[in-house]
């Protein structure tokens, strides 16, 4: 549980598989994270474009209507979006998705299946929020 005076960290996890987005969703929650949910690339880029206090993006890189990468691209485009923080999730990455997404700019590339811990960790080291300390169950 958190603090009520803390800030929380606003997070958008990107993924055409429902479960998935409720398992992270769930585990960022036990935190300072307020987390949305898009199910396809366009709707992860028009929820990006459209929110002021974003503080990272968890993409998935194969999503229908655009993938993780073209929304990356997109978003590194704009000013105002390179520096935040982006991740690549995916099923099937390779070694040249891993090129491709980290020569676009993605903070870090992850593979599935992938612990919730350490996802959590990442994404708190990557917003400056706190660790898991405290928090119970993967």
């Amino acid at each position: 549980m958190t603090d009520p005076t803390t800030r929380l960290c606003h997070i958008l996890v990107a993924d055409d598989e429902p479960h998935i987005g409720r398992i992270i969703k769930m585990k960022l929650e036990q935190g300072p994270f307020r987390v949305s949910l898009a199910y396809d690339g366009q709707e992860a880029l028009d929820f990006i474009n459209s929110d002021e206090h974003l503080d990272l993006a968890l993409l998935d890189l194969m999503m229908p209507k655009l993938s993780g990468l073209d929304v990356l691209r997109q978003v590194r485009e704009q000013e105002r979006f390179k520096s935040l923080p982006c991740i690549i999730l995916t099923a099937g990455g390779d070694a040249k998705h891993e090129r491709d997404a980290l020569a676009l700019g993605a903070t870090q590339f992850l593979t599935k299946p992938f612990s919730p811990k350490k996802l959590y960790a990442l994404v708190a080291r990557l917003t400056g929020a706190p660790d898991e300390a405290g928090i119970i169950g993967e």
